[in-house]
């Protein structure tokens, strides 16, 4: 009898520890690989005609200069680890009810998702058809958008280099790649198979939403310029020739790769365009909800991304090595002033 106990205790514990463990690793949250001390407060006063530019998380910004509003990404909803993993995804639209209101939008000029990964492209169709706003990107983002239903007359296909002017804003479409993940069958999986090739209808496998073009967007305004790069990955000199004030920084995955492609990723985009600002996006958990303060990966997807303390110790290496180069860190939702 007390054999038998013992062997009913010791397959307990083989079911229970390793279920606790992955209960652990899926539900708590590490620290965002960013320094405290970079955070900005929202403005307080908006002087008219300023450039403002409000922060919802990952790499969803919203710019606005009092005429023209336009969004990139507009990703808002947050499916769980388990659900990723397990089950097929959507466009939350009560999170992206929610995360347009808490940016004050009813209208948007247009939203360009920087790539057609889920965690950028999935919601800018319900954005789009919310706020009446074009949606430009690439044909595999445009089918995202055909496959939500979204009109065509809603629809641009952007071109490589080509430039797309929404009001005082002129913004150029550039080219490049996204990081390699470090894991092969999550590289092949979430990189492989580039293009979505016909209307993609959700629910779908979050792998479903490929990569399509990834850009990096170079943005000019009578107030100033500024880059946007929404993935820490680069094309060897595609911004050749190109300056800009401020560059919105791409930092997720950074930390997964090696020494050598940290220092060619910064050569290739702050090196090369020379900003006076850095703010670090897409940083931040795609798991957490997209209110309350930000968190990085649940430690599951840390250990599969992997760097953490890597890609924030790399930052503040930049910050130290370059006096004159001011790191900023956006609230969630509050207007700051970009450009007075």
């Amino acid at each position: 009898m007390r054999l038998r106990r013992k062997l009913l205790l010791l397959l307990a514990l083989i079911v229970v520890l390793p279920a606790l463990a992955l209960a652990y690793a899926l539900s708590v949250y590490t620290q965002p690989p960013v320094d405290p001390r970079w955070a900005v407060s929202g403005s307080r006063n908006i002087p008219d005609g300023a450039v403002t530019v409000r922060f919802s998380g990952t790499a969803t910004l919203l710019f606005s200069d009092g005429e023209t509003r336009w969004m990139t990404d507009g990703w808002f909803s947050r499916p769980g680890p388990l659900r990723l993993l397990l089950s097929k995804i959507g466009p939350d639209v009560a999170a992206i009810e929610r995360g347009l209101a808490a940016n004050d939008v009813e209208q948007l000029d247009a939203v360009l998702p920087l790539h057609s990964h889920y965690d950028h492209a999935m919601d800018a169709p319900e954005v789009a058809m919310r706020t009446g706003a074009l949606l430009l990107g690439s044909e595999s983002t445009a089918n995202i958008g055909r496959g939500w239903g979204l009109p065509e007359s809603q629809i641009r296909v952007l071109a490589n280099r080509v430039p797309v002017q929404l009001g005082q804003f002129v913004i150029t479409p550039i080219e490049s790649r996204h990081f390699a993940f470090p894991d092969p069958a999550l590289r092949e999986r979430a990189l492989g198979q580039p293009e979505i090739s016909e209307p993609l209808v959700p629910p779908v496998g979050a792998f479903d939403y490929r990569l399509g073009k990834a850009y990096v967007l170079h943005v000019e305004h009578p107030g100033g310029s500024w880059l946007i790069v929404g993935s820490a990955g680069y094309a060897e000199g595609a911004l050749r020739g190109l300056s800009a004030d401020t560059v919105f920084l791409g930092v997720g995955g950074l930390g997964s790769q090696t020494d050598d492609y940290r220092e060619a990723f910064w050569r290739e985009t702050v090196g090369t365009v020379a900003p006076q600002r850095i703010i670090p996006i897409h940083f931040d958990s795609l798991t957490a909800p997209v209110e309350g303060p930000f968190r990085g990966p649940v430690q599951a997807m840390a250990f599969l991304a992997g760097g953490l303390d890597n890609t924030l110790l790399f930052l503040q290496q930049k910050e130290a090595a370059q006096p004159g180069l001011r790191f900023l860190t956006l609230p969630r939702f509050d207007e700051v002033v970009l450009y007075e």
